[in-house]
């Protein structure tokens, strides 16, 4: 099921929370499952927010435009929730957090719209006039990256992309958004976000640290991030069974989009051992599809 998708999409599903201020980076370092103290121009960090328990409340994209400041782009649908959370920790500490949805832009770019000097590793950055264009994982061999900018930069100029395809992109990637739907089910290694850069297991501690620690290092996790097809509609948070046993899911559906031929694709976390088995959301039977990128056996 190869597919090929290129232009420039609106991302309206997304919002941007700022974090300013002369404590700011070592605040966001302290809460985020990771390093934004050492974070550089050139990259962007995948990182998750979880509670005390390791489950994650929030997933984000961040970016340090300036030495005082960190930009995180996440699911508006949480962003509210999440910058209240987060404030309750801030004390005082010199960092002001703020929704600056309406400050920015935010684009999707898809194969030829990605700038052809733009590094091929997932999360590198370029900045140029005012707009940062980070790499994302790709999708069906498609490069991908996500464009910011303040309101007022031109944006760049190529075919439109609809969201669905985006979406759709997204999941292809295999690389999980967290949304309202699935809020505080998973901890990171359940999205595989320590295979896509989205943990650091060398820098200090933050809420749930522990908790994910052990999950790597005990040999404790028995789930994880698959990617499947459907031929129905699939939604995030419905639940995933095995055939034979419609009482006890064994995963969860984290976020799905219409595919351009007409089925439907999702990700979604389960049971390790259940992904030999035949599966089903709802009575419609799931395919499961190639994983698009290496799981790390070593961290």
């Amino acid at each position: 099921m190869t597919q090929t998708f290129a232009g420039i999409c609106p991302l309206t599903h997304l919002g941007v929370l700022r974090a300013q201020g002369a404590d700011a980076v070592q605040f966001i370092h302290s809460q985020l499952t990771q390093d934004f103290v050492l974070l550089d121009a050139g990259h962007a960090r995948l990182a998750a927010f979880c509670n005390a328990k390791g489950r994650m409340q929030a997933s984000f994209i961040g970016l340090k435009p300036a030495p005082d400041t960190v930009l995180l782009v996440c699911s508006r649908d949480l962003l509210e929730r999440t910058l209240k959370r987060l404030s309750m920790f801030v004390l005082r500490a010199k960092c002001k957090l703020t929704d600056a949805s309406a400050d920015f832009q935010l684009l999707g770019l898809a194969g030829a719209a990605v700038p052809n000097d733009l590094p091929t590793a997932p999360w590198s950055m370029q900045h140029s006039d005012g707009a940062y264009t980070i790499a994302l994982y790709p999708a069906q061999d498609q490069a991908r990256a996500l464009w910011l900018a303040p309101v007022d930069c031109p944006p760049p100029s190529a075919p439109a992309l609809d969201l669905d395809t985006w979406l759709w992109g997204e999941v292809m990637a295999g690389v999980a958004t967290v949304s309202a739907a699935v809020f505080e089910q998973f901890v990171p290694q359940m999205l595989n976000y320590e295979s896509v850069g989205g943990v650091s297991f060398k820098k200090g501690c933050y809420p749930g640290q522990e908790v994910v620690a052990r999950s790597q290092f005990r040999g404790t996790l028995k789930r994880r991030a698959y990617v499947v097809r459907a031929d129905g509609p699939l939604s995030a948070g419905s639940e995933v069974f095995a055939q034979g046993d419609d009482e006890q899911p064994v995963g969860m559906v984290v976020q799905a989009a219409p595919a351009p031929e007409g089925s439907w694709c999702a990700i979604v976390s389960m049971q390790i051992q259940a992904s030999s088995q035949p599966l089903h959301v709802a009575g419609t039977p799931l395919q499961l599809l190639p994983l698009p990128y290496p799981l790390l056996e070593d961290i």
